[in-house]
């Protein structure tokens, strides 16, 4: 269990900062596509703050790294979005993509770094 630990809050971090940000454009896309309210962007203001406040809480050397590994956590939480928000289910080769893009960003955040 110990060695399951450091990879739980990362993981909490990625989560929850996708969550913001998939909600936080969505009220964009609400207003604009669905002809929602303006009222609909304050909410989305704060969510996409929260979202980059929860992106820099990420334990890593470079920005840059830490948001490559994130866009695997953030296309397989947008197929999420899209079948429980949206009632979308998506198929197959969205699960596909979705596990490749998640084995990248493994392979971006925990790989090995020389000194």
């Amino acid at each position: 269990m110990e060695s399951v630990l450091p990879f739980l809050r990362p993981l909490g971090y990625y989560l929850g900062a996708a969550l913001f940000e998939i909600g936080g454009c969505f009220a964009f896309w609400a207003w604009l596509r669905l002809d929602r309210s303006a009222l609909w962007l304050v909410p989305g203001l704060v969510a996409l703050a929260a979202f980059a406040f929860l992106l820099t809480r990420i334990d890593a050397d470079f920005a840059g790294r830490a948001y490559a590994a994130y866009g695997g956590v953030y296309i397989a939480s947008s197929l999420l979005w899209l079948w429980t928000v949206e009632g979308q289910t998506p198929d197959r080769w969205d699960g596909i993509g979705a596990a490749v893009c998640l084995v990248g960003a493994g392979i971006i955040l925990l790989a090995p770094r020389g000194t």
